[in-house]
């Protein structure tokens, strides 16, 4: 569990179009074996410190004709912003995905003062 030592606590959300590769025969459509794509995303405000990020598949369009593998994640966590991380493997062909999330951290206060 995370504890915050701050009484002060903000939440940012988001969701994204990570990529459509099926419009231009993209790596993620047409290729096999191991495919990662990362986009960095920047919360709207600054934290005190790294927040807890939870990201989750908002919609995926794939193919029936192989096997559906997907994995997303957050990596590279900072006050400012983060990166998500989508991979898939094998057979596996991924027409489009987005992704939505969610983060939760400890803000600055009014009623601290920095002297």
């Amino acid at each position: 569990m995370r504890k915050f030592a701050s009484h002060t606590v903000g939440i940012d959300q988001g969701n994204l179009v990570l990529f459509s590769d099926f419009e231009d025969d993209g790596e993620m459509w047409t290729g096999e074996g191991p495919r990662l794509t990362r986009h960095a995303v920047l919360f709207s405000d600054r934290y005190d410190a790294a927040p807890v990020v939870q990201v989750s598949l908002a919609m995926w369009d794939i193919s029936n004709n192989a096997n559906a593998r997907a994995d997303v994640s957050s990596e590279n966590i900072t006050r400012e912003g983060f990166d998500i991380v989508f991979r898939t493997w094998g057979d596996t062909r991924v027409a489009r995905v987005r992704v939505s999330w969610m983060s939760v951290g400890p803000i600055p206060s009014d009623e601290v003062w920095d002297l």
